[in-house]
């Protein structure tokens, strides 16, 4: 269900990632995608124009004031069908003002989860790669979903790399 897999928490001078009691912590890759507004475009989710975005891929990226950034988790999901999850932020970087927001993975869905991490600070903020960024929680139902994001031919199934919004 989860590749690259770590069995327990990695704690150890990081940012926490790993299974935990009720869930696991996923750990966000090196490639990040910065919100820009330098090309003075429109954020407009049914015609998404990628010039709003800086690609960087590092061991860290700042996230300007009062701005965002995507990226990606580590690890590769693949949700059964009786399963969904939902995805809060950690502790360690929601007391620093950074807010994680991920939709739920669905039955069935799989891929890389797309992270949306928003810096609602007035001060620049620092992300670390390859350590922990946020928990997923799972819920398992007593029978399988009637139809299952696999079924409905989702448009975000099978992604690898940061997604952005489509249509």
């Amino acid at each position: 269900m989860i590749e690259p897999f770590v069995e327990g928490q990695i704690t150890d001078g990081v940012i926490s990632y790993g299974l935990s009691s009720y869930g696991y912590d996923l750990r966000v890759s090196d490639e990040f995608k910065v919100f820009t507004n330098v090309n003075s475009a429109i954020i407009d989710p049914k015609a998404f124009d990628e010039r709003s975005f800086v690609s960087v891929q590092a061991e860290s990226v700042i996230i300007p004031p009062n701005s965002f950034a995507l990226s990606r988790s580590v690890e590769y999901f693949r949700i059964p069908r009786d399963v969904l999850t939902i995805c809060v932020g950690k502790s360690t970087y929601a007391r620093c003002g950074i807010l994680v927001n991920v939709t739920p993975l669905e039955p069935e869905w799989e891929g890389h989860v797309t992270l949306e991490i928003s810096n609602t600070t007035p001060l620049p903020a620092r992300i670390y790669a390859n350590e922990g960024l946020c928990q997923v929680l799972f819920f398992r139902s007593d029978r399988s979903c009637q139809v299952s994001y696999a079924d409905r031919k989702g448009k975000y199934q099978k992604q690898r790399g940061i997604v952005l919004p489509r249509l």
